[in-house]
C-alpha cells in the first residue's frame, strides 16, 4: 500500500514538472493565464451561477489541455525528428489548429456567457 501512494505522489511531481515546463517555455501558456484569471475574476464579479462556472471551467480546462498536448506532441515530434520534414510540420502545424479550435470555442462560450450580465452591468456602472 505504501508503494502505491508513494508512486501516486511521484505521478503528481511529473505532471506538475510537465505544467511547470509549458508555463516557463510556451508564450501562449501565459495568453492563456492571463485570459484564465480574467475570466474568473470577471466570473465572481458577476455572480455566475454554478452551470455557468461548470461550463466556464470545462471551457478553460478544454484550452489548457490542447496547450499540454500541444506541447508534448511538439517535443515529440522534434526528437523523432530533428531536421525539418514535412511531416513533422504537418503534426506541429496540427497540434497548433487543435489549440486554435479550443481558443476559439472557449472565447465563444466566454462571450455567450460572461457577455449578457457582463454588458449589462457595464450598463448600469456606466449609466447607459
Amino acid at each position: 500500500m505504501k508503494d502505491f501512494f508513494l508512486s501516486r505522489i511521484r505521478a503528481f511531481g511529473h505532471a506538475f514538472r510537465g505544467w511547470w515546463y509549458v508555463i516557463r517555455t510556451q508564450r501562449n501558456a501565459w495568453i492563456h493565464a492571463v485570459f484564465t484569471v480574467l475570466v474568473v475574476l470577471a466570473a465572481f464579479w458577476l455572480r455566475l451561477p454554478e452551470w455557468d462556472w461548470a461550463v466556464l471551467v470545462l471551457a478553460i480546462s478544454f484550452v489548457w489541455t490542447a496547450e499540454f498536448v500541444n506541447t508534448a506532441l511538439e517535443a515529440v515530434v522534434d526528437l523523432a525528428s530533428p531536421r525539418h520534414h514535412p511531416l513533422a510540420k504537418v503534426g506541429k502545424d496540427v497540434g497548433a489548429a487543435a489549440v486554435l479550435i479550443a481558443a476559439l470555442t472557449s472565447i465563444m462560450i466566454g462571450l455567450l456567457i460572461l457577455g449578457p450580465p457582463l454588458w449589462g452591468k457595464l450598463l448600469l456602472l456606466f449609466g447607459g
